[in-house]
């Protein structure tokens, strides 16, 4: 007779970190008794071949869904940087639980942008977390949560490489935890008298990326470490009603 696996799991993500999880996931999935009964990412392509999750999902023989309203009914959902929110009805095809992994320590840094507003307010402390979902946005209790000390002068590029290795090493360390139910939920609202909290969006960026050549020195520099994300427009101000950008360093032609 066939075995059948104990749980069924649907994975959600994109990005390098969600390719790595899903890489790891699907490791463990003999060893953890699961099914990955499908994923679904945006299908977005900018981070190259090395990362193209749904390749990876086919040379597995794993499902890839069309639509966040394809979701069966599973166990486990389990969130990386997915780019939807889930509704209540979404949520609730996982009878035991829906997790995501943020890339940014709850309830500080709901929402996107978290690595340069950490910078822009001078914080000497960053992290990552898993949390329940649930129908706002970072919002769910707390599950795990890995915190570290930014260097000085820390760049955007520096500190999301700490959270990148951060987040992989908080997803691999509490898999067998997360789909053997073994987690104390702490909701954020308990700790929101001691780190505070935010919600940021992705269109905030746009405006942040603008100098003022009056502010001080260094308000200059950290408003340029906090913006100068690779891959992304780059921090500037108006000289003469044009552009000039801002850039870590100057190499000389050839």
């Amino acid at each position: 007779m066939q075995h059948m696996p104990s749980k069924r799991i649907i994975f959600m993500g994109s990005k390098p970190i969600g390719y790595e999880c899903l890489a790891y996931l699907i490791s463990q999935r003999a060893e953890l008794d699961l099914e990955i009964a499908g994923i679904l990412t945006n299908r977005r392509s900018e981070f190259g071949n090395a990362h193209d999750l749904t390749a990876l999902a086919a040379a597995h023989g794993i499902p890839v869904l069309a639509r966040l309203n394809d979701l069966p009914a599973c166990d486990i959902i389990y969130s990386v940087q997915y780019h939807e929110i889930l509704k209540a009805e979404h949520i609730d095809k996982a009878t035991q639980i829906a997790v995501n992994l943020h890339m940014a320590p709850l309830p500080e840094y709901r929402g996107s942008n978290q690595f340069s507003f950490a910078i822009l307010e001078n914080k000497t402390e960053f992290g990552t977390t898993i949390h329940r979902i649930d129908t706002r946005i970072d919002h769910g209790d707390i599950l795990f949560q890995k915190r570290f000390p930014i260097p000085q002068n820390c760049w955007v590029n520096d500190l999301y490489q700490l959270t990148y290795n951060a987040s992989l090493h908080l997803f691999r360390q509490t898999l067998a935890h997360i789909v053997h139910g073994q987690y104390q939920p702490v909701a954020q609202q308990l700790l929101v008298a001691k780190y505070g909290t935010s919600l940021h969006m992705r269109k905030e960026m746009n405006a942040l990326k603008q100098i003022d050549l009056d502010w001080d020195d260094e308000r200059i520099d950290r408003q340029v470490r906090a913006t100068s994300m690779l891959g992304f427009e780059p921090p500037y101000c108006i000289i003469g009603g044009q552009k000039v950008y801002f850039c870590k360093e100057w190499v000389k032609p050839s």
